[in-house]
């Protein structure tokens, strides 16, 4: 059995194939350990950070101002995975992935904010790209497993004879609210070696075997906006896509309906947010709605932010739940929010209403709303309305 592995170029993926190629922590969802098998490197080139010219002076000064230097897919990172598969002895190849992650990642990513949404590349990345698009590419290759550096567990139910997605021992590096997306086939063929570990003990396991990364920075959290500015992305790429706007003025109101300012276009504001709101008023004020139909942002107190209830599309039921049932289950609706109390119903369409035991705070349309049980992922969609 030929197992390839997803390689960025950073400590963990190139951790995780260091652990692979030595079979020291490889484990079946049963816990026992197969035996050694052939390992493959894999990267995908996903986006070319040359490709809006307008950004790059801007990811320049974004470096010198002390941002996340590592990005997805540059030079560098491709260079430092092919030194890894080297410095590991396991073949090594690079799959040019770029037009299924701009229809799938990217162009959502850019319309949802323009709609008024905030939205998850990173969940969309996952589903649609590394586990869809690069298992075809392993298979090509002659594998039937794939592993990847994201922190999170897989186990298979001796009983239903399905598998189960858990969150990782290291809750602070806890990746199963991305990976929500996942179904039984996609987790039956995949491997997360870093799952039962800290990033300390990962980064001491990297110095340990001297691998060329072992003291690499982390790379920043939305790989493909390399000035560190969303709203920079979205407004280069709309220009390169014919010189479109992201969104036109409108006004700021508030809850009340009183006009306070105006807004230079929703994609510059999510629900939450607290400055920039070109108003100053006796009273702090946050981003309560963005009002696509009127292109209005409304804003109120913080109070105001607080909601019981959300519907959810696009769910995608790990464990089985029938139509109109009611389960309980721990809520996350941001990947670093804690997870709360709620019921979830199922409803017909791959839609769902959440109600949570207390009010949560900014319940954000375009963002997940993942359900767990305890450690495991019971399922999970995209928060499309707030009740």
């Amino acid at each position: 059995m030929t197992i390839a592995v997803a390689m960025s170029g950073g400590v963990d993926s190139s951790t995780a194939a260091a652990l692979l190629a030595e079979n020291n922590s490889i484990a079946e969802s049963t816990g026992a350990r197969p035996p050694r098998a052939p390992l493959v490197g894999l990267t995908m080139q996903l986006w070319n950070q040359r490709r809006l010219p307008a950004l790059q002076g801007l990811a320049e000064s974004s470096a010198t101002r002390g941002h996340a230097s590592g990005r997805c897919c540059s030079l560098d990172d491709v260079y430092d995975a092919r030194a890894v598969a080297r410095f590991l002895g396991i073949p090594y190849y690079v799959v040019n992935l770029e037009d299924r992650f701009e229809a799938d990642v990217v162009r959502p990513f850019v319309e949802g904010y323009v709609a008024g949404e905030t939205p998850i590349p990173c969940s969309l990345c996952n589903t649609q790209v590394k586990f869809t698009e690069f298992y075809r590419s392993a298979q090509a290759l002659g594998a039937e497993r794939i592993a990847t550096g994201h922190y999170a567990r897989v186990r298979r139910d001796s009983a239903t004879g399905r598998y189960k997605l858990l969150g990782a021992v290291d809750r602070a590096r806890d990746q199963s609210y991305f990976l929500f997306g996942l179904g039984q086939e996609e987790l039956s063929r995949t491997i997360f070696p870093l799952g039962e570990l800290h990033k300390d003990e990962v980064r001491a396991l990297a110095r340990e075997r001297k691998l060329p990364v072992a003291d690499k920075p982390d790379s920043q959290e939305i790989c493909f906006v390399s000035s560190g500015s969303y709203r920079d992305f979205i407004n280069a790429y709309l220009a390169e896509q014919g010189g479109k706007r992201a969104g036109a003025p409108g006004e700021v109101i508030s809850t009340e309906g009183k006009v306070l300012a105006e807004h230079s276009g929703l994609h510059n504001y999510t629900v939450g947010q607290r400055k920039g709101l070109g108003y100053a008023g006796g009273e702090p004020l946050y981003v309560i709605e963005l009002d696509r139909d009127r292109n209005r942002v409304v804003v109120g107190r913080n109070e105001e932010l607080l909601r019981k209830r959300c519907r959810v599309r696009q769910v995608n039921w790990i464990r089985v739940a029938a139509e109109g049932e009611r389960i309980e289950a721990a809520v996350r609706i941001r990947n670093k929010h804690v997870p709360a109390p709620a019921r979830v119903e199922s409803l017909a369409n791959a839609e769902a209403i959440v109600e949570f035991a207390e009010p949560q705070r900014a319940i954000t349309p375009g963002q997940a709303a993942v359900f767990y049980d305890g450690d495991e992922v019971v399922g999970g969609g995209w928060i499309s309305q707030v009740q």
